[in-house]
């Protein structure tokens, strides 16, 4: 699925499964349960769910 931030920063904590996330023109990152990170105003990517997602995100503008 295709990712595209608008003016907003993403905080996400993943609670459980696997993920990969490919910022346009960089390298895949994979996320697992217990990882958190940050997407940025204007992130362009591609999310590959691997195995079923829950996750906790705030938006924040």
């Amino acid at each position: 699925m295709r990712s595209v931030k608008g003016e907003t920063f993403e905080l996400c904590h993943i609670l459980a499964g696997l993920f990969e996330l490919t910022p346009e023109g960089g390298e895949p990152v994979v996320y697992k349960a217990g990882d958190s990170f940050v997407m940025k105003p204007g992130f362009v990517g591609v999310w590959k769910t691997i195995e079923t997602v829950r996750k906790i995100c705030v938006t924040v503008k």
